[in-house]
Parts: C-alpha cells; structure tokens; sequence
C-alpha cells in the first residue's frame, strides 16, 4: 500500500507542474507587433515564424530604409480587416506568451506573411514548415526579398548588445 500511496504523490506532482495552455483562442485581434497576436487578453505568438521589430529598418529594392517592422505589423492587421482569428495553441514562449498557429478566413497567418515577405520561416521552431513558401517569395522578389535586411534574431542581439535600430538594421553592424 505504502509504494500506490507514493505513487499516487507522484502523479499529483507531475499534474501540478503541467503548464496549462488556453484552449483553442478566437475572436477579434489585435495586432501587437508582425508576428504577436492578442485576442481575448492573451498573447500570441505566431508559430514557426519570425517577422523584423517594430523598430527594425530595412533597405527596399531602391536602398532607402523603410520601417519593414512596421509594415509586417500593418500589411498583417489590414489582412486579418478585423475577421475572427482561430489560434490552436501549441506551447509557452519563454516571455509567458502562448504560440499558436492561427488562421483567419482559412488562411494560416504564418505562412501568408513569410508568402508576402513580411517575416522569415525560422527552422528552428518550425522544423523548415515555410520554407518552400520563403524560397517563392524570395524569387519572386517579395517583401523583404526585394532588398536586404537583417533576420530578425540577429537585429534582437545586436539590440541588446547596445546597438541602435540604426545600425543593428545594417548588415554589416548586425553581427556581434
């Protein structure tokens, strides 16, 4: 008896330290930033893919910066036109943020942005899931395939090495 008391301990444990996700998220978003959602109070962000900053430069076809962060966030939310979102949560970032991979009017938000050249499929997370969609908008030419940026995890550490959106948004400064 004494090993199924023990037993059942251990179970009740293990329970209790099972991160709950919400269940299936949808409804009206927001859009925070080009690849974070929030509906319903949550946040959400966006499975497999990873879009420039809100303060990220990058050079279009012309060389001239333009604020492609802003644009993702922008081009995202006239997409999503207030339509419902339907996000199946899949785990917790680091920061406590849901991941999901969300959908509005069918249409996976994740692969519609790396389609356009608005964010990059990030493999790591994403085991490759776009990368056939980013290899076409690369040669197409589409988004941040018309010029030239830097991948928004590189501009992250240069930013919290101290760099300036400025220079962490030039290739050559990018590169700690």
């Amino acid at each position: 008896m004494p090993l199924l008391h023990s037993l059942s301990i251990l179970v009740m444990l293990l329970a209790s330290t099972v991160v709950a996700l919400p269940d299936d998220l949808a409804g009206q978003a927001s859009v925070i930033d080009g690849d974070t959602l929030e509906i319903h109070g949550t946040r959400i962000r966006l499975w497999g893919i990873d879009a420039p900053e809100s303060s990220q430069l990058c050079r279009g076809e012309d060389s001239l910066q333009y604020q492609c962060g802003a644009k993702a966030a922008n081009d995202l939310d006239a997409f999503i036109a207030r339509r419902p979102v339907s996000c199946i949560p899949i785990s917790l970032d680091r920061y406590g943020r849901t991941v999901a991979s969300c959908s509005v009017g069918g249409v996976d938000l994740g692969e519609w942005l790396v389609r356009n050249g608005l964010a990059l499929d990030w493999p790591q997370y994403s085991r490759g899931r776009y990368g056939n969609v980013q290899s076409n908008a690369e040669q197409a030419g589409r988004g941040l395939w018309s010029g030239s940026y830097v991948e928004p995890w590189l501009y992250r550490v240069c930013i919290r090495a101290g760099g300036s959106p400025e220079n962490c948004s030039d290739d050559a400064n990018a590169h700690p």
